[in-house]
């Protein structure tokens, strides 16, 4: 593993004396994704795909330059424990808001049956004392994207698929959420660029929206 480290630190010294953008930086930075992405977390939940593709964006973003966060630094530890520590919280990020979807649309229901049939269904929630509901999440988010007040999210789509944009795409993703391999075949897209598209202009603005709403506390470092 260490052979490895010095490695991939060795090739993004070399990347950052290219421009950004420049075919030789890309070409380095695949490089850097192929040897490392093997040696990731792994982890077997459904929105683990979506993580990992929030994880490489940073990547890209912040080894060389620092664009959107602190620019790696060797000396705090090597590209894959890096990489490992913001992959784990943006699995915290999706554990957390999951959860708190499922806490405000999971319903219970007991029924009793009499004969072989239903005689009667009975809503548990119905006997406890009126309590101070917690903020309806998902009703607030699926009426901010329906309304889309001004029209951001239908004007951000695809490039050349209008009926490709982040309205569509974003009330299809909440739960029950379609899949990518779903959405792939109804809009004959592949899934990469379906889920890169998702990552990079409807999860930002989805977080924005969360944020000012007070459904997520904001982060105030990533």
């Amino acid at each position: 593993m260490s052979d490895l480290n010095e490695q991939v630190t060795c090739l993004v010294a070399q990347a950052r004396r290219h421009s950004p953008g420049s075919p030789q930086r890309q070409k380095l930075l695949t490089q850097i994704i192929r040897l490392t992405q093997g040696k990731l977390w792994k982890e077997n939940t459904p929105y683990y795909q979506d993580a990992l593709q929030q994880t490489w964006l940073y990547f890209c973003r912040n080894v060389c330059d620092g664009l959107t966060g602190q620019t790696y630094d060797s000396t705090q530890g090597s590209v894959i424990t890096w990489l490992n520590a913001y992959l784990k919280r943006r699995l915290q990020d999706f554990y957390l808001n999951q959860y708190r979807e499922q806490a405000t649309t999971v319903t219970f229901r007991v029924c009793q049956f009499k004969s072989g049939e239903i005689d009667e269904t009975i809503d548990p929630i119905d006997n406890i004392p009126a309590t101070p509901q917690a903020p309806p999440i998902l009703e607030n988010i699926e009426t901010w994207v329906k309304t889309d007040s001004d029209l951001e999210l239908r004007n951000t789509h695809i490039k050349g698929r209008p009926d490709v944009n982040c309205q569509v795409l974003i009330l299809k993703r909440l739960p029950p959420e379609v899949s990518w391999k779903e959405l792939s075949q109804d809009f004959g897209l592949p899934i990469p660029t379906l889920s890169s598209f998702y990552q990079r202009q409807c999860l930002p603005r989805l977080r924005k929206f969360a944020e000012m709403d007070g459904l997520l506390e904001t982060r105030l470092s990533t």
